[in-house]
């Protein structure tokens, strides 16, 4: 009886693992999202610049997101799979100029990086381990360069407003794909660009038409605060 329950735990624990390993296989794309701090901070709730000191006046990182193409995104995939700052030490000094944490206390960004690795990257893990993971973000990051691409248009973060149309035809125009503007509410209330959501591919390289895009719409006219 005893061999028979120890076969049987062995198996189970398989089928549990292989059960993981399917979830972590199964999607269809990655949303690859910048976002604004200007308007990270530009709200009533406001935000906490990192130990490290104040982020550049650039696009930071946000995530880059598992998903399927109905909309839905497999989420926290691989608990035993947890964030290891070890596995990444090459890239934290890009990781911090690029992937910067606003959360308030102020933090070095480990708890920002640990929480987009459990709920996102472990999903990815047949695709990307962690340290490939993280690369792959920051590699989008200076191979498309949303701030540039949108002063080279004339749209710059002054606390102007432009109109929506022309901030995503200048991103398409340069990449050559739509891109998907989620907009936030400043501290009065006023529409302002808040994420940019591009699409890649499951190797996380390569830039897609997006299958499907999130919720939530702009105004017609946004501001893009400074910061």
């Amino acid at each position: 009886m005893e061999k028979a329950s120890v076969t049987l735990t062995i198996k189970f624990l398989l089928l549990q693992y292989l059960f993981a390993l399917s979830i972590a296989q199964d999607f269809d794309f990655f949303y690859f999202v910048q976002q604004w701090p200007g308007s990270y901070c530009d709200t009533k709730q406001s935000c906490c610049y990192p130990t490290t000191g104040k982020p550049a006046a650039d696009f930071g990182i946000h995530g880059l997101w598992p998903n399927y193409n109905d909309g839905t995104y497999p989420s926290n995939c691989d608990p035993n799979n947890s964030y290891d700052e070890s596995k990444i030490s090459d890239l934290i000094s890009r990781m911090q100029q690029d992937w910067a944490t606003l959360a308030c206390p102020s933090n070095s960004g480990s708890t920002f990086w640990s929480h987009e690795w459990d709920k996102h990257g472990t999903c990815s893990e047949s695709n990307l381990d962690q340290h490939s993971y993280f690369k792959a973000a920051l590699n989008l990051k200076s191979k498309f360069d949303l701030l540039q691409i949108l002063q080279n248009e004339g749209i710059n973060p002054d606390g102007g407003s432009y109109s929506l149309s022309s901030i995503k035809s200048a991103i398409t125009n340069a990449i050559g794909y739509t891109s998907y503007i989620e907009c936030n509410s400043d501290a009065d209330g006023n529409n302002q660009l808040y994420q940019i959501y591009l699409c890649v591919d499951k190797s996380g390289s390569n830039l897609i038409k997006c299958p499907i895009f999130p919720n939530g719409q702009c105004a017609s006219t946004i501001q893009f605060p400074s910061f």
